[in-house]
């Protein structure tokens, strides 16, 4: 147990938890250690070196094995990459040849030979048939014999691990961190925030938890410990009982409630009752989940428990036995009225949905008298609406200019993407361009005003994370809508998936679009081989694992974007599979090695999603010739079997071009706000301030003092103000 907690330490923040162990001389053994790690790209830093050092050599190694088990495990070392074609990414045959080749090996084999033969009589042929096709022709061992060891570049990838507190300290920090987030964690993130509430339940807490999902899984853990629970509207209490159940804590997937024991049913009907106790208007939020609240009433048995009267009432409402005029009743009948000042007046009550409707608002008023009153409403809540809901439609705004007829993005909570033309008329520019104004003021009154702001040029187009299902879990990930360069000659692809139960067979493919996001050409099991690049070959089962690649030349791609994509040709979805993942390598051009190389991974992250085609980012060639990354974390429906990238080309090309037009709120933006009241200085890479800085970047420099402040990749939610 203590190894997990360690590692998921590690995962979130690159600190190792202060080893621990009796006093001795092992600094051979922590060089050694050292050694180890920049084989998968990463090292100690000094103080973490220093400190090993200073331990016994036993001590030493049990840390070593520890991080080193866990580092493999984030950037996708921990299983064995084999390649189709083992000498990938050379000799890989033309496709049609290579069909050709595995049509003669199938007819030379007696097994085999008549079943080809019948295939070819009737002029259709399965590839799945024959032998040698989409199965390793070769050993791991003998890929490995094949490859010449990797040339070390000054390009490869290092990610400096950190001294941090012990164990315990760290763990309390993090599930502070993550507790009180103010923006939605990703579903691996909620999933170790559950595993820190149940060690953390009873220790010292954040001063509010504003994501409810979040409070969700901490109140899990507070009942489960004898806490009090942390309950202000009923739906508190359904997601409640949603987590104690195993199911979506996010309501969006429907929860089938199993049997609850009887001091559970006591606690959550308790908990009912005390909010609708303290203010009766509660029960209207019942209409927006009466569903699930009718199923939970079958197993909660309030009828058995008359002193609670009130959270009968949450159940009566639920059956529609009792009326509880909704919210958003009154609201829907003062927007079908086009009753805006009406609206406004309601909604001056309820700020963040106010924020919510402004768009709505100011299409639908019949005059710039009514815009105005909107406009000012909106100013006058402002203070009151949530950091993260400001930044939201402040980014939604800024993408309002934008002419009627243009593609627009929708993403759903799991990731699923979709497009469509954006058929809404005009804000009107005035109107729009005063709201902008009044966001950016507000921004800015809730920054922080650092002595001295220290920022990594990188991270400056990174999006800010203003939810976290906005990225998927991995090494290396940034939020959607995020810029990053690409600096390297070649750049290669990877997708490995292990199947859970039945015969899955995943295509990594690359559709290459030119500047208008047409169709240019792809890489995929159906075309081996383009001017700018090859595939390693199809593999169609994965009892063991499987991996595919793809490598471009990027010197020699003359189209505009490169779009990798996993398609699920046939077998289990993404959320079913035992585990999937992928990622992007980079490697100088006389550079040798394996076809997997951890110290090249720029990027590994798993693949969970709603969809049967995943399209993690998108790769742009500039007017100058360089190329950059957006990051698109999006999976499209796709079809239940067969999915192929010819097939979805024209879907795809609408999401790119979606994504890579809209304009997304960066750290630039947050950092320019700040910029009139504190210095801000861009790092050089070399050296840091000998002063206490907050410094903002992708990775935490040696040498910062203790007492800064710093936000990473790992953190930036910490920018989006309360």
């Amino acid at each position: 147990m203590t190894h997990g907690l360690a590692s998921l330490v590690i995962r979130h923040t690159h600190r190792v938890p202060s080893p621990e162990g009796s006093a001795g001389n092992g600094a051979a053994a922590a060089r050694q250690f050292d050694a180890a790690l920049m084989s998968v790209g990463f090292k100690l830093s000094a103080e973490l070196l220093e400190r090993l050092s200073g331990l016994s050599e036993a001590a030493v190694v049990h840390t070593a094995r520890r991080t080193l088990r866990t580092v493999g495990e984030m950037v996708g070392d921990h299983v064995r990459h084999n390649a189709y074609f083992i000498e990938f990414p050379a000799n890989v045959p033309d496709t049609e040849e290579f069909w050709v080749s595995c049509v003669r090996k199938a007819l030379d084999d007696d097994a085999s030979h008549e079943g080809v033969l019948r295939q070819l009589s009737r002029g259709v042929l399965n590839l799945l048939t024959l032998p040698a096709y989409g199965r390793y022709q070769h050993t791991y061992e003998q890929l490995l014999a094949a490859h010449d060891e990797l040339i070390a570049s000054a390009g490869d990838r290092v990610t400096v691990l950190h001294l941090g507190r012990n164990l315990d300290d760290e763990l309390t920090g993090l599930y502070l961190a993550l507790a009180g987030s103010t923006t939605p964690l990703g579903e691996e993130h909620l999933s170790d925030l559950r595993t820190l509430a149940g060690r953390c339940a009873l220790g010292p807490q954040p001063e509010s938890i504003p994501v409810r999902e979040n409070r969700a899984v901490v109140n899990e853990a507070r009942l489960m410990a004898g806490a009090d629970l942390l309950l202000d509207t009923v739906t508190d209490v359904l997601r409640l009982a949603c987590a104690l159940s195993g199911g979506d804590v996010t309501l969006q997937e429907p929860t089938r409630f199993g049997p609850l024991p009887r001091p559970v049913r006591r606690a959550l009907l308790a908990g009912l009752d005390a909010v609708v106790a303290a203010n009766p208007g509660k029960l209207a939020d019942v209409h927006a989940h009466s569903e699930p609240f009718k199923r939970l009433g079958e197993r909660l048995h309030p009828h058995e428990y008359p002193r609670w009267p009130h959270a009968a009432e949450v159940f009566a409402v639920a059956r529609g036995e009792k009326e509880a005029r909704s919210f958003e009743s009154r609201l829907e009948r003062l927007l079908d009225a086009y009753d805006v000042r009406g609206a406004v007046r309601l909604l001056e009550s309820a700020p963040g949905k106010l924020f919510r409707a402004l768009d709505l608002l100011l299409r639908i008023a019949s005059g710039q008298e009514e815009r105005d009153a909107v406009v000012a409403a909106a100013v006058r809540v402002a203070p009151r609406v949530s950091g993260r809901v400001v930044l939201s439609v402040r980014e939604h705004l800024q993408n309002r200019e934008r002419e009627t007829g243009e593609p627009r993005i929708f993403v759903n909570r799991r990731g699923r993407g979709w497009v469509a033309p954006d058929a809404r008329p005009p804000v009107p520019a005035a109107d729009r361009d005063r709201l902008v104004a009044a966001l950016d003021a507000e921004i800015r009154r809730r920054l922080p005003v650092p002595g001295r702001l220290l920022l990594d040029p990188d991270v400056l187009d990174v999006a800010l994370p203003l939810t976290g299902r906005a990225a998927a879990a991995g090494l290396g990930v940034l939020p959607r809508g995020s810029v990053s360069a690409v600096d390297g000659e070649r750049l290669r692809f990877f997708v490995y998936w292990k199947e859970a139960a039945e015969r899955t067979d995943y295509d990594l493919s690359a559709l290459l679009l030119r500047t208008d996001y047409s169709t240019d050409s792809w890489l995929s099991y159906t075309s081996l081989r383009t001017v700018a690049g090859v595939h390693s070959g199809d593999v169609t089962e994965a009892p063991d694992g499987a991996s595919e690649f793809i490598e471009l030349s990027l010197g020699r791609v003359r189209s505009t974007f490169v779009v990798p994509q996993v398609n699920i040709f046939s077998g289990e979805g993404f959320e079913e599979i035992e585990e999937s993942f992928f990622g992007f390598m980079l490697r100088d051009g006389e550079q040798k090695g394996r076809p997997f190389e951890p110290r090249t991974v720029r990027m590994k992250s798993d693949l969970r999603g709603a969809g049967r085609v995943a399209l993690p980012l998108v790769f742009r060639r500039d007017d100058d010739g360089r190329w950059h990354a957006k990051w698109l974390h999006l999976y499209l429906r796709g079809i239940s079997s067969a999915n192929r990238v010819e097939e979805n080309q024209v879907s795809v090309s609408k999401v790119v071009r979606a994504v890579v037009e809209r304009e997304y709120l960066t750290v630039r933006y947050l950092t320019g706000l700040m910029a009139g009241a504190t210095a801000v200085e861009l790092w050089d890479g070399k050296a840091v301030p000998d002063e206490p800085v907050t410094y903002v970047g992708l990775e935490r420099p040696e040498g910062l003092h203790p007492d800064s402040v710093v936000v990473t990749r790992g953190n930036l939610r910490d920018l989006i103000p309360d």
